[in-house]
């Protein structure tokens, strides 16, 4: 670990340790933006660490960042953080500057996911470029003061940045009651563009980088539950001792914690395979391992609350609830194992072993 990650990892969980607080998180899911908490992520330099130094940002790499979305998924941060950094990352890496200043630094932005069954479509006006289509279930889309969208521009593929607008969207909310809004564009106007797109960028760009930041806060949560599961196994009598002593619940904080560990690695992996090219391969792989464990997670952490922990009182339902809804973000475990079946069928027999065993490509 980097001299950088220990002082990220210790700036972001402390910061959030003080800030994420059961009244926060109740108060962010009755709707009101949690202004302290934001602002302290913007002045320790978190809503934008990808982006280049030269650039306003704070140049880290992935692996770096992975310890901001592991503890904003591990304090339930109610905050649009992961989504900000990877459409600050995309703006910067599209060469195209990213949205801020004196009046407005590290304000929160929103990434548009492009979808086959709802494209994003960019046409020249000739003055300018405007944007038409749907992007559904955008996460915080209404909260957001910038926009993020990879789009098609007649066969080629740009990035393009919009000021938010109401009219755009039709607001929801997920299970977490964290906003996931519908935006709608009919030739909304394009506050900058960049040129085409070079090979790295896919129309599944965001999908994929979507899945690897899910994957980190799925990772924190279910650490979080079983750290929560774990303290109340040991506090909570039944018979006349702990339940903790009970050979049952005693199995079932056992696998969960193996499972915690494994999703964790898994991510952690696909980070760092983030900072040297193609990380499809290690996304795929960490989105399936930490959407499973997301499953069991919640799972044996209600199982060993019981009752309690569906209660709102109880702050194990905050966690849960977001690992209901991350592991469908982004492509589900289904669709993302699909995807890893296509590519060994598709590479044959003889490299399946090595595919298995050393993740050759």
């Amino acid at each position: 670990m980097s001299e950088l990650t220990e002082i990220l990892k210790e700036t972001v969980n402390r910061l959030f340790g003080n800030l994420v607080t059961r009244d926060v998180l109740e108060k962010a899911e009755a709707g009101e933006w949690p202004t302290n908490l934001w602002t302290a992520l913007v002045e320790n330099g978190l809503t934008h660490p990808l982006v280049p130094e030269n650039k306003g940002g704070v140049g880290a790499t992935f692996e770096d960042i992975y310890e901001i979305i592991y503890a904003a998924g591990y304090h339930g941060a109610p905050v649009p953080l992961a989504e900000t950094i990877l459409a600050s990352w995309l703006t910067a890496a599209s060469g195209l500057d990213v949205p801020g200043g004196p009046d407005s630094p590290g304000a929160p932005m929103a990434i548009l996911e492009y979808r086959d069954d709802a494209p994003l479509k960019l046409a020249s006006t000739g003055a300018g470029w405007c944007l038409n289509g749907t992007a559904p279930n955008t996460p915080w889309g209404h909260m957001a003061d910038t926009l993020v969208a990879v789009a098609d521009a007649g066969g080629a593929l740009r990035v393009a940045l919009l000021e938010n607008d109401p009219g755009f969207s039709s607001r929801d909310l997920n299970m977490a009651r964290e906003p996931r809004d519908s935006l709608t564009f009919k030739d909304a106007e394009v506050a900058a563009i960049s040129e085409p797109l070079g090979y790295e960028f896919t129309r599944d760009t965001v999908r994929l980088y979507g899945a690897l930041f899910r994957s980190a806060q799925m990772a924190g949560a279910t650490q979080r539950v079983l750290d929560i599961s774990v303290e109340y196994a040991l506090e909570r009598e039944a018979f006349g001792r702990t339940i903790s002593k009970f050979q049952a619940i005693q199995h079932q904080l056992a696998s969960l914690a193996a499972h915690t560990a494994q999703a964790t690695m898994a991510t952690e992996t696909a980070f760092r395979a983030a900072d040297r090219g193609d990380p499809r391969f290690e996304i795929a792989v960490a989105k399936i391992i930490a959407g499973q464990t997301a499953t069991q997670s919640a799972e044996i952490g209600h199982q060993v609350h019981g009752a309690i922990g569906f209660a709102h009182e109880h702050m194990l339902n905050f966690y849960t609830r977001r690992l209901w809804c991350w592991r469908a973000e982004y492509g589900s475990e289904s669709q993302w194992a699909e995807e890893l079946g296509r590519r060994a069928a598709g590479r044959g027999p003889d490299m399946l072993w090595s595919d298995l065993t050393h993740q050759q490509r």
